[in-house]
């Protein structure tokens, strides 16, 4: 605990810098983070250099970004997010992590994920959620024991998920306020976003929204319904005037593709006042499911280059889940990175694969971690040597069959249960396409300096 509050001071001392002049203190920011962080297999050495170069090149759009948002932002929220995210979360969470790692021989997540509840005021097209209804819950004690154990093992950072997690609004605060050192965000369509909630958002500051949306008007009220647009377009008005920070997150069907990864949205965004913003490949999960929105092998193609692009030309920080494997060692899941809890309290490997062995009432966090499943996984992982490829369900479908069937774990989905087997045929078609253009991409015959960058991944892959 010592330790903890000598680095909780330093940076806290790096910080009032740059409420005094950001951008001629940013580097000296990242002189305090670098004392912070040491040297060693934990430190981040890499990321921390990424970032120097981008604070010390004001051309770069990422230099940007980060003036925007001690420009943009509350600065007690800005506090907040550098003591939980940054310290928290990354410079003390991730050696805990990777004790925890070691003695069990297990996968430890970095993140969270967890469905307060499954009930949403919206129905969207091919969404499984709105085949749950509103009776699941996820009990404010339950939510805390899952955070509390959690943290034991060094995990700081959660999200949420559902379900709309906005309709439990007023536990959401209770649990920031208990676990004021952690960072929660949340996934939400945004539509109960108002001013009082807002102002308990500026009171607790650990709390920050990933809104929903499926592109322009027309996008994404025929997917999420008339007038949502611009109930998000409100949302997004009260956060940036009231200096919070806030991010999007935009699933990429077939039908929006075009316009949702467009430098037009992308500029949007940015004048909304978003300063990140997550992409997701369409899933067919579930009864209600809609493979016709799977995105094409072409149109994935086209955004796996309009994300790198995004992120070299644009003040925003852009991820794409599904096609970002190379940056993360391939499939995240299972705990390897980060793992789901379903409002029934089913302890899931993603939130895209609805299937477990293991459930909060009948095991520990830690317990789950070591069943079969989990272990199947990690053994598993990563599921291609092309990390263009890292999901065991949409690019290598019989991966996931295999892990299911092997370890017996049964199918989450209350309402209709989905084999496994035809859950994979959905993607199957459309996985064996992606593969001729994720191998073309992977492996360039240039011979280029990214070849030999990518062939580095492959091998640390491998290694974990």
């Amino acid at each position: 605990m010592k330790y903890k509050a000598i680095k909780e001071i330093a940076l806290k001392t790096a910080l009032g810098y740059l409420e005094k002049d950001p951008e001629k203190n940013m580097p000296k920011l990242m002189n305090w983070v670098d004392k912070l962080a040491g040297t060693g297999p934990d430190s981040f050495e890499s990321q921390r250099a990424a970032v120097r170069a981008v604070v010390e090149d004001p051309t770069n759009n990422m230099h940007q970004l980060i003036l925007n948002l001690f420009n943009d932002v509350d600065r007690d929220q800005l506090k907040t997010f550098f003591t939980n995210f940054i310290l928290n979360a990354n410079i003390l969470g991730w050696p805990i992590e990777e004790e925890y790692r070691k003695k069990y021989n297990c996968n430890i997540p970095w993140v969270i994920l967890l469905d307060p509840t499954s009930a949403c005021n919206l129905h969207c097209t091919g969404c499984w959620a709105a085949e749950y209804g509103n009776k699941l819950n996820l009990s404010f004690d339950e939510i805390d024991s899952i955070i509390t154990q959690g943290k034991e093992m060094g995990v700081y950072f959660y999200i949420y998920t559902g379900g709309e997690p906005l309709v439990r609004k007023d536990d959401l605060i209770r649990i920031c306020q208990k676990h004021n050192d952690c960072v929660f965000l949340s996934f939400t369509n945004g539509t109960l976003i108002d001013e009082a909630f807002a102002d308990q958002m500026l009171e607790v500051g650990n709390f920050v929204p990933a809104i929903s949306i499926e592109g322009f008007e027309e996008d994404t009220d025929g997917r999420r319904g008339h007038g949502t647009y611009q109930k998000v377009i409100h949302a997004m008005e009260i956060l940036k005037n009231k200096r919070l920070a806030f991010g999007l997150s935009c699933c990429y069907t077939s039908k929006n593709i075009d316009s949702i990864a467009s430098d037009e949205f992308m500029d949007h965004m940015v004048d909304w006042g978003a300063k990140f913003v997550w992409y997701f490949h369409y899933m067919p999960v579930g009864n209600d499911a809609a493979p016709e929105l799977l995105p094409t092998p072409e149109q994935r193609e086209y955004m796996y280059h309009q994300i790198r692009h995004i992120r070299a030309t644009k003040p925003i920080f852009a991820m794409d889940f599904q096609n970002d494997g190379e940056f993360v060692g391939g499939c995240i899941a299972g705990g390897r990175r980060y793992f789901h809890i379903n409002a029934n309290g089913d302890i899931e490997p993603c939130a895209f694969i609805h299937y477990s062995d293991s459930n909060i009432y009948e095991k520990t966090l830690l317990e789950a971690y070591k069943a079969p499943f989990f272990t199947a996984y990690r053994e598993g992982q990563p599921f291609s040597d092309n990390l263009l490829r890292p999901c065991p369900l949409l690019d290598n479908p019989g991966a996931l069959e295999e892990i299911v069937k092997k370890t017996g774990a049964k199918s989450t989905d209350l309402m209709h249960p989905e084999d496994v087997h035809d859950l994979t045929e959905k993607c199957a078609e459309t996985a064996e396409k992606w593969k001729v253009a994720a191998d073309r991409i992977w492996e360039c015959s240039a011979g280029c300096a990214r070849c030999r960058e990518r062939a580095e991944i492959k091998k640390k892959a491998k290694a974990q």
